[in-house]
Order: structure tokens, then C-alpha cells, then sequence
């Protein structure tokens, strides 16, 4: 059974969407007239400390949908699964939902493209039908560099996805070859090195083909034009955001004419196909635009909108991202930047994180000794948490082994000693990313299992030497709604 539900927030929207502007418009002629036809809104951005907004955005709640109420759909495929989030202009949730993925198999591996497929259209049908006629505008979006090769006239798929983690060891000689030095390419999960991969063994005889993302692929499905990505995806196959084409050097290799269009995330492709308005009962003028990366969605929930904001996610991992004025490209530290319109999303992920905890204790564990802790006393345990050998970032070193030891006699001073090592590490990576000259980070957001652990929350705050707290909305699908606000904003304006 899949929860769909309203659910009350208090928080705005991040104004770093309102920024945002865009040259390209791709819609066709039937947008374009819609758009005409549109009079002007404008956006509500609240305050958090203003009880009357969130007073109305209760009431509202309450009082349900009106006849002439906009909504914005925003889509989010993770790893494991998808989840889609209806906010209205007030940024407010209005329904939320989600689905494990169905799994099929296709010969020796998982069908994920079917999987994918169904999903989208369960979550379609998933969403309330007093609400799918109030949706305006619809964003989406998907994991990093996960690639999918399909045929350039009919959109189906040539091969079997290459997914998010997965390395093409192959293609990285290669792809150094012709690569800057460092360049966020220059690693063996990029999409590059899966575009090469797959050109040298099976592609090169193939004329009709075109390079997708997944989420690219997954809005074409709802929109029908083939060949549009968006900046943030295609950071990994080598599109330079900051300049806003594809380097000479990429341009020049003979699988060059696989690589998609990209304009910035949020920006209006088409109206929603008909068939699928007519089915699902959308709004006739409902229009999809270009998504964004699931960790990009997600960092965006999180409203860091500010050069020197930050969020840290403690999950299984470590992972951070530091919205900075510069940007900064390092792959010996893992290190890359996601454009955010005149900004730079700098970011790192250490191995460290959630996985080691879940190695010695239990949830109720964990619970009951953090209660045992003092977050004001250091502790003079000096320890390398890592579920395995090997770390990413903020050292590069594929050899380093756990240090877990010694272990003193009481498991809370245990405890208190592996989450200040990890405190430690976060901030030894925010220090790196200053060294390599990111805007320091002044202030930090916490998604993630571990932003619920307030004795860790108190320990980091001390190790930073920041202002750390919750951040108030951490899922992607309510980043990519807000994309679908801009896209929609972008479109009557």
C-alpha cells in the first residue's frame, strides 16, 4: 500500500529558484500560446518566524484545494525507489507518496528501465484526482551519472542502463587521454567513461543513438521530445556549466553527436503529452520541465540559500555540499561543483557515516547511550570510522584501513568517541574545500538519519565551530516541485 497524505510545513521555498533565469525556452507553439494566455503570478515566499503565514498555510490545508489553486508535481527516483511531492504556491505541501521499485529480470540483471517506467505512471496514478487537475507544471528528478543509450528516433533504450555507481574502469585511460587535468570526468563511475565503454564495445557501428540520463529519459516520457538534458546532469558527461556548451576537446571525439542539448534545470521543455493528460486528468496547459540530479533536489529542499551555507548529510555516508561563489574541481579528492545559476554547488562524500554505527550497535542502542553522552566534553578518543578499507574524501586514500581501537570499557564513551571522530572528518572536509578556495561555510544543515541524534548535533557544533540544526525539508521530490514552480514562473512571466 502506498500513504498518500497532506502534511502541514512551516517553512518557505528556497529563493535561490527565483533567481534563476533562462535564455532557452523549448517548448512549441502550443506552449508559447499558453503562456500568452496565462496572466502573471506572483510567488509566496514565507518567513519562518511569521506565525500569521503559517496560521494560513494551516487554514488552507484545511479548508482543501480551490477551483483556481495552482499545484507543482515534483518526481524523485532515487535509488531504491521513487516518491513523488504536490506543493502549492506557498510552497506547502499538499500530497506526498511513494513506491519501492517493481523488479523484473532480463537475462542475468535487473530490468531497471521497466522498473523505472511503471513506477513513474503508479506514481501518476498514486496521486490524488482532485488534486492531478490543480497541476500546473512538472519536474523530476534522478541519480547522478546513471546513463541510458537510446535509440535517437524512437526513444527506446540500446542497451542496458548503466547505473549510478557503476564503474567503467575500461574507458578511464581514455577518457584521461583527452580530459583536463582532474576533471570531474576523469573517474570510472562519470558518464563519460560509460559513454566511451559503451562506444568501444558495442556502439561504434550504431548511427542512431542519443546519450539520456535518467531522469531525462524519464520526462521524455511525459513530454515526448527527445535529446533535452539539464546542466546538473550532464555535469558528468563533461558540459561545461559555467561556459554553457561542451569543451572542444569532448566536441572533437567521434561519439560527440550521442550528446544531448542542455539548458538549466526548471526550464520548460513541452506540455504534457495528451494522452497522458487525458488519462490521468491533468490540467490541459500542464507543462513538464528539465529536472536535476537527486542529491542537487535535495540540497535545494534544504533551502542553503546563501554562499557559505551548507548541508551535511548523514546517512550510510558522509556527504557534504557547500553552495560557494567559487567553483572548485578536484578529482583526487572526489571533489566537483553543480552550477545553482551564478553560484557553485561544491561537494565531497567521505565513506565514513551511518554504515560504521550500524556495524556496533543497534538503533536502541544507539538511542540509549547517546542519552549517556555530555556533547560538551571532548573526547580524547582519536578515531577513523570507516565500515571498510578505503576513503574518498576528505582523503584520497583507496588503502586507509578503519581505526576503531582502543575500545574503552563503557560503549557511551565509545560511542562519544566514533561520532566526534566523525565530527572531525566533516570538518576537515569544509576545511579542504577552503583550502581549494570554496567560500568558507558559515553555517550547516543536516539531513539524514543522523540529523535526528541531538547529542551528535551539539558534539559537531562544537567541532565546527558553526551554527548546525535540521534542516526543515531534506526530500528530493520537494526540490524537484520547486524546479517545477520556476519552470512555471519562467513560463507566464
Amino acid at each position: 500500500m502506498v500513504f498518500v497524505g497532506t502534511i502541514s510545513l512551516t517553512h518557505p521555498a528556497t529563493t535561490t529558484l527565483l533567481s534563476w533565469t533562462s535564455n532557452h525556452i523549448i517548448g512549441n507553439g502550443l506552449c508559447n500560446k499558453l503562456r500568452q494566455q496565462r496572466t502573471a503570478v506572483s510567488m509566496s515566499l514565507g518567513n519562518n518566524n511569521n506565525n500569521n503565514n503559517n496560521t494560513k498555510k494551516k487554514k488552507k490545508l484545511e479548508m482543501g484545494v480551490g477551483a483556481g489553486e495552482r499545484l507543482y508535481l515534483g518526481l524523485d527516483f532515487g535509488t531504491s525507489g521513487a516518491r513523488f511531492a504536490i506543493i502549492d504556491m506557498d510552497c506547502t505541501i499538499q500530497a506526498e507518496a511513494k513506491r519501492e521499485y517493481p523488479l523484473y529480470w532480463n537475462g542475468e540483471s535487473y530490468d531497471w528501465v521497466r522498473s523505472w517506467k511503471e513506477t513513474l505512471f503508479l506514481l501518476l496514478e498514486d496521486i490524488p484526482l482532485d488534486l492531478r487537475k490543480h497541476i500546473v507544471s512538472i519536474s523530476l528528478d534522478g541519480t547522478s551519472a546513471t546513463t541510458i543509450i537510446v535509440h535517437s528516433d524512437t526513444g527506446e533504450p540500446l542497451w542496458r542502463p548503466f547505473l549510478y555507481n557503476e564503474s567503467c574502469p575500461d574507458a578511464l585511460p581514455m577518457v584521461k587521454s583527452i580530459a583536463p587535468p582532474n576533471h570531474t570526468v576523469c573517474s570510472g563511475s562519470s558518464t563519460l567513461c560509460k559513454l566511451v565503454s559503451w562506444w568501444n564495445n558495442v556502439g561504434s557501428n550504431q548511427k542512431s543513438a542519443l546519450l539520456m540520463h535518467q531522469a531525462d529519459w524519464l520526462l521524455w516520457l511525459l513530454h515526448g521530445k527527445l535529446g533535452v538534458s539539464d546542466y546538473n546532469n550532464a555535469l558528468k558527461v563533461g558540459y561545461d556549466p559555467e561556459a554553457d556548451w561542451y569543451p572542444s576537446w569532448l566536441v572533437r571525439q567521434p561519439y560527440s553527436h550521442l550528446l544531448p542539448s542542455v539548458v538549466a534545470p526548471g526550464t520548460l521543455i513541452d506540455c504534457l503529452k495528451e494522452e497522458i493528460r487525458i488519462k490521468f486528468g491533468f490540467q490541459e496547459d500542464c507543462v513538464v520541465c528539465t529536472g536535476t540530479t537527486d542529491s542537487i533536489a535535495a540540497f535545494l529542499a534544504a533551502r542553503a540559500t546563501q554562499p557559505g551555507k551548507a548541508v551535511t548529510s548523514l546517512g550510510s555516508t558522509l556527504a557534504i555540499k557547500l553552495l560557494s561563489n567559487t567553483r572548485i574541481e578536484d578529482s583526487r579528492f572526489g571533489v566537483y561543483s553543480h552550477r545553482l545559476d551564478d553560484k557553485w554547488l561544491v561537494g565531497g562524500a567521505s565513506n565514513t557515516g551511518g554504515a560504521v554505527l550500524r556495524q556496533l550497535f543497534t538503533d536502541d542502542e544507539l538511542d540509549k547511550l547517546s542519552e549517556q553522552i555530555n556533547p560538551s566534553e571532548v573526547s580524547l578518543l582519536d578515531y577513523y570510522p570507516l565500515p571498510k578499507t578505503g576513503e574518498r574524501f576528505p582523503l584520497a586514500d583507496p588503502n586507509l584501513a578503519p581505526r576503531l581501537l582502543p575500545r574503552p570499557e563503557s560503549d557511551a564513551e565509545y560511542l562519544h568517541g566514533i561520532l566526534e571522530s566523525i565530527a572531525r572528518i566533516e570538518a576537515k572536509a569544509y576545511g579542504l574545500l577552503k583550502e581549494l578556495g570554496a567560500t568558507e561555510v558559515d553555517e550547516v544543515f543536516t539531513a539524514g538519519g543522523g540529523a535526528k541524534n541531538e547529542k551528535w548535533t551539539k558534539i559537531r557544533e562544537r567541532v565546527l565551530g558553526l551554527p548546525v540544526s535540521c534542516a526543515n525539508q531534506t526530500e528530493a521530490a520537494y526540490g524537484a516541485a520547486l524546479l517545477a514552480i520556476k519552470g512555471d514562473q519562467l513560463n507566464i512571466l
